[in-house]
């Protein structure tokens, strides 16, 4: 026979568990049960006060307040502070008929009162409505799921694919991304680089809508008609900067022949292993957002064994002394020992030459191995 413990304790996990994932979902039955239990431990922080007021003094009223801050919303966390600062008057009030108001205490008081009002305020201006670890946990996961579209998935033997990205300031959210898609028959590859105008949290937001955009519709348009449904898009999107560079590359993996389309984006580089030297495509087109109807133009190859495409944006290439032209020419040398290396870890170690971080930057290499 189990004992009661062994019977009881998976039901009370079971129902913790059950009361975080409503929490994490800001529902008004998880708010509920966070504000009760912090209810409970500032009755438990007041009675502790009224025994032995130098062991709880005033100033632990903070930690239910500073954890509600971090779990509740506007309205629960007003309703725990309003009952926190009566505890605190309560507790105060009865200490300072014991011994006295002293300057100490006047001073705990003041200083409570501000951080109530910045707790308050800072509640106030959450824009999801969330608490703040539940809002940043959710556009961490959309950024998450987004960023799962491009990932390459596994090509047939013979062929590479490797993405390096980072952004300016180190965030999580940069304006460079990757969108891919293979055929279900695995015999084309097809991926779009990205990079949305600007920096920051503005350009971070705006890749993710795009994002979204575009890994719904790869894969389901023509390369022509995939990027013209991503200018008008763009044109219907009231931002400030509303435009984006691209380019696009259709990979028939059985063959090795390719098309590349550019809009406004830095020319890409083709590896020729006979040769052993990096050469400028010509596919040129007007960056995306700008014009109802840009023209794009697009061109052909073919990858033989030991040859590959490098695909970067302009943070990789320009800087505020240097040009785009000027960077495609220091990339092509600063890349040929990466490509006579058999591309080894090839985008992690181009991006690891960039001389200047202040833009986002993203480098992808596809490969035909020899």
């Amino acid at each position: 026979m189990k004992s009661l413990v062994e019977r009881v304790l998976p039901s009370v996990w079971r129902w913790v568990g059950d009361r975080v994932i409503r929490w994490r979902t800001g529902t008004s039955e998880g708010q509920l049960v966070v504000l009760s239990v912090l209810l409970v431990l500032s009755v438990g922080l007041l009675t502790g006060s009224l025994v032995k007021y130098m062991a709880f003094p005033a100033s632990t009223f903070v930690v239910p307040m500073l954890l509600g801050s971090l779990t509740l919303r506007y309205k629960p966390l007003l309703t725990l502070v309003l009952v926190d600062m009566v505890f605190l008057a309560v507790s105060v009030t009865h200490e300072s008929v014991k011994n006295g108001m002293s300057l100490g205490r006047v001073s705990t008081l003041l200083t409570m009162a501000i951080i109530v009002a910045i707790f308050l305020f800072e509640a106030s201006r959450r824009r999801t409505g969330l608490p703040g670890p539940v809002g940043e946990a959710m556009l961490v996961d959309l950024n998450d799921r987004l960023q799962k579209q491009g990932v390459v998935p596994p090509l047939p033997d013979g062929w590479r694919s490797q993405s390096a990205m980072r952004s300016a300031g180190g965030a999580r959210f940069a304006g460079d991304f990757l969108v891919a898609n293979l055929s279900s028959d695995r015999h084309q590859l097809e991926m779009v680089l990205v990079d949305v105008c600007g920096k920051g949290v503005a350009a971070g937001t705006q890749s993710l809508q795009l994002s979204g955009a575009l890994g719904g519709l790869i894969g389901s348009l023509p390369p022509l008609g995939l990027f013209a449904s991503a200018n008008d898009y763009l044109l219907r999107q009231d931002w400030e900067e509303g435009f984006a560079t691209a380019v696009h590359v259709l990979l028939h993996l059985d063959t090795g022949e390719y098309s590349i389309i550019s809009a406004g984006h830095p020319p890409v580089l083709r590896w020729s292993a006979v040769d052993e030297e990096w050469t400028a495509d010509e596919a040129r087109g007007v960056a995306l957002g700008i014009m109802p109807r840009p023209e794009f133009h697009q061109t052909v190859g073919r990858l033989e064994a030991g040859d590959a495409l490098l695909f970067y944006t302009d943070g990789v290439v320009e800087t505020r002394q240097q040009s785009v032209g000027e960077g495609v020419e220091w990339l092509r040398g600063a890349a040929v020992d990466v490509a006579k290396s058999q591309f080894a870890d090839a985008a992690r170690k181009i991006l690891d030459r960039v001389p200047v971080h202040d833009d986002d930057r993203a480098v992808l290499v596809l490969d035909r191995k020899s």
